[in-house]
C-alpha cells in the first residue's frame, strides 16, 4: 500500500501514457490556437458586412468548435496509446460519431435561422413557418443519424429496410396526422393562404394567419383570440384570402336618399366627401379616385346609390367607413339631402283600411 503511493510507482506506470496524452493535449492545443486564429479573421469580415446572419453563425460556433478540437486531439491520443487495435478503432469512432453528432445540431439551428432570415428578407412562405422549419431539421438530422451510424459501423441497410416495413405500419396508424402534415406542405407549395393573410373561413372564423405548422395553421382573429386549424380541413374548406391578388380592396358602402332628391347632384357630393376623406382618413386610398354608382337603383321608397373607394386593406374598411358616414351624414344635412325613411302607401275605403 505505502509502494503505492509513492512516485517511484507512478513513474513507471503512466509511462506508457506519456507519449498518447503528449500528443492529444498537442493536438488539442495547436486545434485551440488554429481555431482562435481563424474564428478572430472571420470575426473580422463579418464587421464590415451588412449582415447579421455571418455574425449569428460565427457565435453559433465558438462553443461546439472548442468540443471539436478536443475531440480531435483525444482521438488523435488513443491512436498513439498502446491499446488493442479494436479498442482505440472504436473510441475513436466514438468520438468522430459525437462530432458528428454536434455538428449536425449546429448545421440544424444555423440554416434554419439562414432560411427563417433570408424566407422574411423575399416573403418566401416556406422558410418562415413552423412546417418550414421541421422539414428542415428531418432533413438534417436524418442524413447526420445515418453519418453517425455508419461512423459508428453500424450497417444501414438492414436499417432502412426495417424502417420501410415499420414506416408502412406508422403511417397506417397515423393517417390523420400524415393527412394533415402533407396538407400543410401542400399549403406551402400552392400558397392558397401566406403568413400575415387575412382569410375568412367558409364556418365563419377569420382573421390573419399567424403559422402554418406540421399539423395545423393558426389563424388570430381580430379579437385576439387563435383559431387553431387542421391542415386537411383548412385546404378542403372554402377560403376567401383578402390579400390575394394584394393587399389592397374596394369597399362599397350604400347609401339612400329621398325620391326628390337630383342623382347628379347627390354623386357630386359623395364622390367630393370621399375623396376629401382620403387624405385625412387612415388606410382611405385618394388613388384609385372615389366614385359613385346609381346601383341597386330605385328602391320601396328611396333611390339607392354605391359609394366605392379603395382602403390599404380588409381591416382599415372599418375606420373608413365610420369617418366616411359621419361625413356624408353631416354633408347631406348642409345640402337639404333627405335620407328617408321606409314608406308605405295605405289606400282608404269607407273609412276602413285594406
Amino acid at each position: 500500500m505505502i509502494r503505492f503511493l509513492t512516485l517511484e510507482w507512478w513513474i513507471p506506470a503512466l509511462e506508457p501514457l506519456a507519449v498518447p496524452l503528449g500528443v492529444a493535449v498537442g493536438v488539442t492545443l495547436g486545434l485551440l490556437l488554429i481555431r482562435y486564429y481563424l474564428l478572430r479573421w472571420l470575426t473580422r469580415l463579418a464587421v464590415r458586412t451588412s449582415t447579421r446572419m455571418d455574425e449569428f453563425v460565427l457565435a453559433a460556433l465558438r462553443t461546439p468548435t472548442v468540443l471539436w478540437c478536443v475531440a480531435c486531439g483525444l482521438a488523435t491520443g488513443l491512436q498513439a496509446a498502446p491499446l488493442p487495435r479494436g479498442v482505440a478503432r472504436w473510441g475513436t469512432n466514438i468520438f468522430a460519431a459525437l462530432v458528428l453528432l454536434s455538428v449536425t445540431i449546429v448545421a440544424a439551428n444555423v440554416l434554419t435561422a439562414a432560411l427563417r432570415r433570408f424566407g422574411q428578407r423575399i416573403e418566401m412562405e416556406v422558410a418562415v413557418t413552423g412546417l418550414g422549419a421541421v422539414i428542415i431539421k428531418v432533413l438534417i438530422f436524418t442524413l447526420g443519424g445515418l453519418l453517425v451510424l455508419g461512423t459508428l459501423g453500424i450497417a444501414i441497410t438492414p436499417f432502412l429496410a426495417a424502417l420501410g416495413v415499420g414506416g408502412i405500419a406508422v403511417g397506417l396508424a397515423l393517417q390523420d396526422t400524415l393527412s394533415n402534415l402533407f396538407s400543410g406542405i401542400h399549403i406551402l407549395v400552392e400558397k392558397p393562404v401566406r403568413i400575415g393573410d387575412y382569410v375568412k373561413l367558409d364556418s365563419g372564423q377569420e382573421g390573419y394567419v399567424a403559422d402554418i405548422g406540421w399539423r395545423t395553421t393558426r389563424i388570430r382573429m381580430l379579437p385576439n383570440n387563435m383559431v387553431v386549424v387542421p391542415n386537411a380541413k383548412l385546404t378542403q374548406a372554402i377560403l376567401t384570402n383578402y390579400y390575394l391578388p394584394e393587399e389592397r380592396m374596394s369597399l362599397l358602402i350604400p347609401i339612400s336618399v329621398s325620391y326628390d332628391s337630383d342623382p347628379e347632384h347627390v354623386e357630386a357630393v359623395l364622390v367630393e366627401e370621399a375623396s376629401k376623406a382620403a387624405g385625412d382618413v387612415p388606410g382611405l386610398l385618394a388613388e384609385p379616385a372615389p366614385f359613385v354608382r346609381f346601383i341597386p337603383g330605385f328602391g320601396d321608397s328611396s333611390l339607392d346609390f354605391t359609394l366605392i373607394c379603395q382602403v390599404r386593406e380588409f381591416v382599415d374598411q372599418y375606420l373608413a367607413q365610420h369617418e366616411l358616414r359621419k361625413r356624408i351624414f353631416k354633408r347631406f344635412r348642409s345640402e337639404g339631402i333627405e335620407i328617408p325613411f321606409p314608406q308605405r302607401v295605405v289606400h282608404v275605403r269607407d273609412g276602413r283600411g285594406i
